[in-house]
């Protein structure tokens, strides 16, 4: 799809398009992001119903594996890779979803008490890499799929308590 044909659909210029995004690739990665953020939000809706940390760990590991967004957010991902002048909206992109992603864990554990082995913000990236990964090697060819992965034990968020542990 041509950026004409994509400014005809969204009722806009072409010179819109480019103006605001730069080109059809940024335009990409900025829509495959904002499908991921607005699926991150259906995320913790899920992560809020949970009645203990076991089950927060499992049900966001099996809704994200699920989203939508997720393939195209892999796709971003690579173009970040072969076209350099996208590296930095990737990474404006990546940096929110860590932000957001930190705030709520942080809330959600503050909240019930929870203990997370390691600091959020590692905790975060940890279990985010873990699945774009997952979903990147899927893509790439890679034998198996998303769920050959146990992405809930790429959480340490637990509520037991236990000596050593980081985040209260």
């Amino acid at each position: 799809m041509s950026v004409a044909e994509i400014a005809n659909a969204a009722g806009v210029f072409p010179n819109q398009v480019t103006y605001y995004f730069g080109s059809k690739d940024s335009l990409l990665v900025h829509a495959a992001f904002l499908g991921l953020l607005h699926d991150a939000r259906r995320i913790e809706r899920i992560g809020r119903q949970a009645l203990d940390a076991a089950a927060f760990r499992r049900n966001i590991a099996r809704a994200v594996l699920a989203m939508p967004s997720l393939p195209p957010v892999a796709r971003a991902l690579a173009a970040g890779i072969s076209k350099p002048e996208l590296a930095p909206v990737v990474d404006r992109h990546l940096q929110l979803l860590f932000r957001q992603s930190e705030r709520f864990v942080g809330q959600l554990i503050n909240g019930r008490g929870w203990r997370a082995r390691r600091p959020l913000d590692v905790e975060v990236r940890t279990f985010w890499s873990t699945a774009l990964g997952a979903v990147l090697l899927v893509r790439a060819g890679a034998h198996g799929t998303v769920a050959d992965l146990d992405l809930a034990g790429a959480l340490t968020i637990h509520d037991e308590p236990e000596y050593g542990w980081l985040v209260p």
